[in-house]
Order: C-alpha cells, then sequence, then structure tokens
C-alpha cells in the first residue's frame, strides 16, 4: 500500500482528515443536548403543549436510531466520501429549516430529517477514522481524540446551549450546525477520495426492513415508557415488537449471503466486548445529565449558562484521560483491564453524586463525581470505541461503525426511560407517603423537594449498578493482553477509503 501514490498523499494529510470527521462529530454530538436546553424557550415561542414537546426529541431518535445500520451499509457500498457529504449537507439543511420554524409541525419535522441524516453521516465518519488510521501509535491517538469528542461533546453542548439560548434565541442553536458543516464539507471534497466497495453484493432487504422496523419500535417502544409508563398496552406491545423484529433479523443474518450485517462483526470478543461498554455507558450517563441539570438549576439556582460551566470538569477530565493519557497506556495495558476499570470509576462518579441534598454544595457534592465520571468516560470511551471498530474487513467497515453508534443511540434512549421512569415513581411514591403530614404549604413544598432528591438518588444507584454490571461483564467478555494493532507502528500509510 506504501507505493499507491493515492495512498501516499491521503496518509500525507490524515490529521488534517482527523480535523473534518471531529468537526462532523462533534455537530452530531452536540446537538443532542443544544436542543434540549433550548426546548423550554421554543416551546413558549412556537406555543406547542407539553405532550408535544417530547417529540422535538423522540422524532430525532427515532430517524436516527432506526437508520443507522441501513445508512452504514450504504456507505460501504456506495463510498463513504459521498456518505459524509450527503449528511453533512442534509443536516446543515435540516437545521435552517428548523432554525426557520414557524410552527410544531415544522420543528418536528426538521428534526426528523436531522436524525436521518445523521444517521447516513455517523457512521461514515468513523468508518473513514478506521480505514484511515491503522498504524498502532497514531490509532491510540486519533481514537483517544475521537472518543474525547465523543464523551466530552454532550456536555459542552449543554453549556454551548445555554449561550446560545440565552444570549441569543433558541434558534441559533438549530442555526449553529451551519457553522461545522461548512468548514467539514470543504474538507471532505478536498481531502477525501471516493472509494465504494470493490464487491458490490446486493443490498440485504429482508434484513433492512427488520433491523429498521425492530430499532424503530424499541426506540419508540421506550419513548412511551417515558411519557405513558411501562405497562400502557401501547408501550409493551412496541416493545414485544421489536424484540419479535429483532430476533427475526439475527436469523436472517445467520443465513443470508449479502448481510446486512454480519454477525462476525458482533461476535468477536474484543468488539462483542466493546459494544457492550459503549451501550451500558450511555445508558447510563444519560442519568447525569437529567437530573443533574434538574439540580443545579432547582436546587442550585444556577441559570442555563451557569449550568452549562458547572459541567466543564466532565469533559475536561474525558479529554484529559482519552486524549492524553489512553493512547500511552492502551499499548502497554490490555482493554481486558483498562474498560472495566473505566467502568468502575463512573460508577463510584455515579454513587458520589447520591450525596446530594435539598440544599447542596458544588464543589462537595457535585464536582468530585464529575471528575470520577470522566475520568471513567474518558477511559472506557477511547478504547472502547478503538476495539469496537478492530479489525474489520474493509467492505464491514461502514456497518461495523453504524454498529457502534446503534448501541449509542439505543443505550441513550433505553436509559433515558428507564432512568426517568423510575426517578418519576419514587418520587410519586414518596410524596403519597409523607404529604398527609404536611400540614403547611412550607411543609408540602418541603416533601416535594426531599422527594425530588430521592428520585435522584434511586436513579444514581441505578446507573451506578449499571456501570457496575458493565465492569464485570466486559471483563469477562473481552480478551486478554494488548492487541497488536494496538502496539504496531509499521510507518506504512494507510489506504484510505473514503
Amino acid at each position: 500500500m506504501a507505493a499507491d501514490p493515492h495512498a501516499e498523499h491521503h496518509h500525507s494529510r490524515r490529521w488534517v482528515i482527523l480535523v473534518v470527521l471531529a468537526l462532523s462529530q462533534l455537530m452530531v454530538i452536540l446537538d443532542s443536548t443544544v436542543v434540549n436546553i433550548a426546548l423550554p424557550t421554543a416551546q413558549k415561542a412556537l406555543a406547542f403543549s407539553d405532550n408535544d414537546r417530547q417529540w422535538i426529541i423522540t422524532g430525532y431518535t427515532l430517524a436516527f436510531g432506526s437508520l443507522l445500520l441501513f445508512a452504514g451499509r450504504l456507505a460501504d457500498l456506495f463510498g463513504r466520501k459521498w456518505a459524509l457529504i450527503i449528511g453533512l449537507a442534509g443536516f446543515a439543511l435540516a437545521s435552517a429549516f428548523g432554525g426557520l420554524a414557524t410552527n410544531f409541525e415544522m420543528l418536528v419535522t426538521a428534526r426528523v430529517i436531522q436524525g436521518a441524516f445523521g444517521a447516513i453521516l455517523a457512521p461514515a465518519v468513523l468508518a473513514i477514522l478506521t480505514t484511515t488510521f491503522v498504524d498502532g501509535k497514531e490509532r491510540g491517538r486519533a481514537f483517544g481524540i475521537f472518543g474525547a469528542i465523543g464523551g466530552g461533546g454532550a456536555a459542552l453542548g449543554l453549556l454551548l446551549g445555554g449561550v446560545l439560548t440565552e444570549y441569543f434565541s433558541w434558534r441559533a442553536t438549530m442555526f449553529v450546525n451551519i457553522f461545522f458543516a461548512i468548514p467539514a464539507l470543504i474538507g471532505a471534497f478536498v481531502l477525501l477520495r471516493h472509494s465504494a466497495s470493490q464487491h458490490r453484493p446486493k443490498l440485504d432487504l429482508p434484513g433492512a426492513v427488520t433491523i429498521t422496523a425492530g430499532l424503530f419500535a424499541l426506540v419508540y417502544g421506550f419513548s412511551l415508557a417515558d411519557t405513558d409508563g411501562w405497562g400502557d398496552g401501547k408501550t409493551i406491545g412496541f416493545l414485544i415488537a421489536s424484540g419479535i423484529l429483532l430476533i427475526a433479523f439475527v436469523f436472517i443474518e445467520a443465513r443470508s449471503k449479502h448481510a446486512l450485517l454480519p454477525l462476525r462483526i458482533v461476535l468477536d470478543r474484543n468488539r462483542g466486548g466493546g459494544l457492550i461498554a459503549m451501550f451500558l455507558a450511555t445508558t447510563g450517563m444519560f442519568g447525569v445529565f437529567l437530573f443533574m441539570t434538574y439540580y443545579l438549576q432547582s436546587n442550585l439556582g444556577y441559570s442555563a449558562v451557569k449550568t452549562g460551566v458547572a459541567f466543564l470538569p466532565l469533559p475536561g477530565a474525558i479529554v484529559l484521560t482519552a486524549a492524553l493519557i489512553m493512547p500511552r497506556l492502551q499499548r502497554r495495558v490490555s482493554p481486558k483491564v483498562l474498560v472495566p476499570v473505566g467502568m468502575l470509576l463512573g460508577a463510584i462518579g455515579l454513587a458520589t453524586f447520591t450525596r446530594i441534598g435539598v440544599v447542596g454544595h458544588y464543589a462537595q457534592d457535585v464536582l468530585p463525581g464529575l471528575i470520577l465520571l470522566g475520568l471513567g468516560m474518558g477511559t472506557l470511551f477511547a478504547i472502547a470505541m478503538s476495539i469496537s471498530t478492530l479489525r474489520l474487513r474493509d467492505e464491514d467497515a461502514g456497518v461495523g461503525s453504524a454498529t457502534v453508534n446503534t448501541v449509542q443511540q439505543v443505550g441513550g434512549s433505553i436509559g433515558t426511560a428507564l432512568l426517568n421512569t423510575i426517578a418519576t415513581t419514587t418520587i410519586t411514591a414518596y410524596i403519597a407517603d409523607h404529604i398527609a403530614h404536611a400540614t403547611t404549604k412550607a411543609a408540602q413544598l418541603g416533601v416535594q423537594a426531599q422527594a425530588a432528591i430521592n428520585g435522584y438518588h434511586v436513579a444514581f444507584w441505578l446507573a451506578a449498578a449499571i456501570f457496575a454490571g458493565g465492569a464485570l461483564v466486559t471483563a469477562i467478555v473481552l480478551r486478554r493482553g494488548v492487541p497488536e494493532e494496538f502496539v504496531h507502528s509499521s510507518g506504512e500509510p494507510a489506504m484510505i477509503h473514503a
């Protein structure tokens, strides 16, 4: 490969290509939390109800989560460069449409279109990264930077969303994506070389239909659980349907000559362990953003901007660990050790949050947990994301990368619904048990405040248990030893099949 002049040309620009990929990834990650901060303001401006509000988030996650695997395979077949360009352009145009929304229907439509183009964009980004950096030392550094963006971008989105909403408008949280997309588009046109799959197998339509419908039913079912409860008939129906469809998908893939998701991708122990870590980490981590945001604003009286600033130690610790420490450490220590250690650090950080009270102090009740969680997330994101895409065949890079994004997206949806439902149930039960003894208005407010804290505590303990369980499972599943790719440094340029 070293003799290929195209490979040499691209190899010399690989770090500039990483900047393009980082901008693209950051745009998608930031969008998930920037919009959340702006949602109350957008609701007032467009006058939609609390029941409608959930669809601003759900519309995006449904389109994004259900289309990821199908879009990832299309990128493998028809070229990742054009998948990246189409995803960036479509995401930017949908963002502009959302920023110009004059009613609820326009905003929801924009969010659904964003989700669809995000599903095209995200696996293309990771697939190009995977096929660009194969040298051991450089791969560790590149995935460390990419992992830091994945873990810290959501927290940074809270700060950016607060600043844009407070000092400009909620519409700015949509328009801001254009400023990420334009330089990324220019870079993609200039730096990447088109290269579609050499084999061009037939598209697995039965697999595409079952996985898209199954993931849609799964994400929608958990969204309904968040709003209508776990016992609701529609919630149960969609979750059962998702189970049937996903099982059918596995049977189809095991027998298909042109599988949408070849089972070899997920059955490898290291890749499987990395995917498990990513799934459980995103499931548990959403407890932090969801409940700590409520706590900082309701109990500590923080503004939207101050809340975003308060979260900064989390991405700071993630960047420090993922981008600076892990690239060196992963060449000496097995993922079988590093990933469980990262999960345990995250579990301890989440357990630390259970010290918060109705009257609390940021420095002693919140800050230590943010730092510990950041160190844990930086450790496991950098390593888990790298091993989840390790040793993928070139023709599988897109769908393999889409699988990483899928487990994160589904994990986040499940985490939001699960933790929010359990916290709400705990709060309701506490109020029912104690409100009768509150004879004054002040006492009733006190009961409600303590009920909220109890709900947060239960959510944090559950999230900590998810991380601890992830530590145990990954310690069992992952292989012993350091992968050869983490220590090998060939010095040869990698062919970039974009």
